[in-house]
């Protein structure tokens, strides 16, 4: 059964990596139609992630009221809404709005999709879980960089959000009538009250340690890999590439990393060297984008990247489960997620501002070689504190409690 939901969050959460990369992708459209330059581009990005800065916490509170299937059933809706908004906008601020309203709604979406997981998976295969949950975001990221750049130079920078919402539309409907929670499966026959579901108390001090630091690792990592999204095309157009090749040459690691990561996170589970092999991975991402300011090495340093530098992605995640006992899970995730934003608001704009003041895209390339450089030292931190953390963790190396069926 957990499998079965595994895949269907899978598909669900590829919307969201669809709907993120539509900007990206039609950027070069809304520059030449609104003038805007590299920097408001790069804000429009970030104006997706903007909303967790301020939505992270509360959302985790919810989970009081609220079934997580309805919470992430709700955050689909905002971003098949945000989307519509964007693609029939006829200003720069209505398409921002949109991108606000669908950024709340990836934030409702990805907080409840990473809990429902870890719900399922926890002290079982939990790296292996997130890293398939997780690589649903570059496939989705991976089809919007050839499928949005195809429809926005065929039909138009509007259809992108159109065709994107219709699928976040259709993914809602999917999670509403498909997903089951634990509870409907350890043999009460229905999901327990809301209330007893998503109980939510203090974290300990140890506890909010090891979530900010997970937080930042898990922040960086997606920084640098957004940035990686949005110049590394142009950094091979500036080499002599195309801008369809660029982009094809780009999605070429987003498309290896969906099988390599799943990869890693099983090695990982069976392996136990989580830290030895995030060291030679985030050694990988940083050759790899250095590799591709070099002329001629931009596809061996996309190959690179998606199977090395990106392969580690639910190895990372799942700090954010080892970081906090069952009962404290949705709460821990909001401010997991609140670090996560943060960080992500304000990395495209700072990228996209370095490229307005060199007039190249070497500088964001360096600066996303830096900010998965981070992520050694910010893991090396949490493991460091979860070993000397106080009684009452929970122990993630604990194998979950068995679920049997009702005969």
């Amino acid at each position: 059964m957990r499998w079965r939901m595994l895949a269907l969050l899978f598909a669900a959460r590829a919307a969201l990596g669809l709907q993120f990369q539509i900007m990206a992708s039609v950027g070069d459209d809304l520059a030449a139609v609104y003038g805007l330059s590299h920097a408001e581009i790069g804000t429009l990005i970030g104006l997706f992630m903007a909303p967790g800065l301020f939505l992270a916490m509360p959302a985790g509170f919810t989970g009081r009221w609220a079934s997580d299937r309805t919470l992430a059933a709700l955050g689909l809706a905002a971003l098949t809404f945000g989307g519509i908004l964007s693609g029939t906008a006829d200003s720069t601020w209505i398409i921002g709005a949109g991108r606000i309203v669908a950024g709340a709604g990836f934030l409702f979406a990805n907080l409840y999709f990473t809990k429902m997981v870890t719900d399922w998976f926890s002290g079982r295969e939990i790296a292996t879980a997130m890293s398939v949950l997780v690589m649903s975001w570059p496939l989705g990221i991976a089809i919007g960089q050839i499928g949005h750049e195809w429809l926005a130079a065929s039909m138009g920078w509007r259809v992108p959000f159109l065709v994107s919402s219709a699928y976040c539309a259709a993914m809602m409907l999917g999670v509403l009538m498909l997903y089951r929670p634990i509870e409907e499966t350890a043999g009460t026959g229905a999901p327990a009250p809301a209330g007893q579901r998503t109980t939510v108390r203090r974290l300990s001090r140890t506890e909010w340690r090891l979530v900010l630091t997970a937080g930042i690792a898990w922040a960086v990592f997606n920084a640098g890999y957004v940035i990686y999204l949005s110049h590394g095309p142009l950094m091979l157009q500036q080499l002599g590439t195309t801008a369809f090749g660029a982009a094809a040459v780009i999605s070429v690691a987003s498309w290896l990393m969906i099988f390599s990561g799943a990869l890693c996170g099983h090695i990982a589970d069976r392996t136990g060297r989580r830290s030895l092999i995030l060291s030679i991975c985030m050694a990988g991402a940083v050759l790899s984008l250095l590799m591709l300011t070099v002329p001629g090495a931009g596809l061996a340093g996309s190959l690179l990247f998606g199977l090395v530098g990106m392969a580690p992605a639910g190895v990372i995640m799942a700090l954010a489960g080892e970081a906090m006992r069952t009962e404290v899970r949705a709460l821990g995730m909001g401010i997991f997620f609140t670090v996560y934003y943060a960080v992500m608001t304000v990395a495209p704009p700072i990228a996209g501002r370095l490229f307005d003041q060199t007039g190249t895209a070497v500088a964001p390339i360096i600066l996303a070689a830096a900010l998965f450089a981070a992520v050694v030292p910010a893991s090396m931190i949490f493991r460091h504190i979860r070993a000397d953390r106080e009684p009452g963790t929970a122990q993630a190396a604990q194998p979950a409690p068995k679920v049997h069926r009702r005969k």
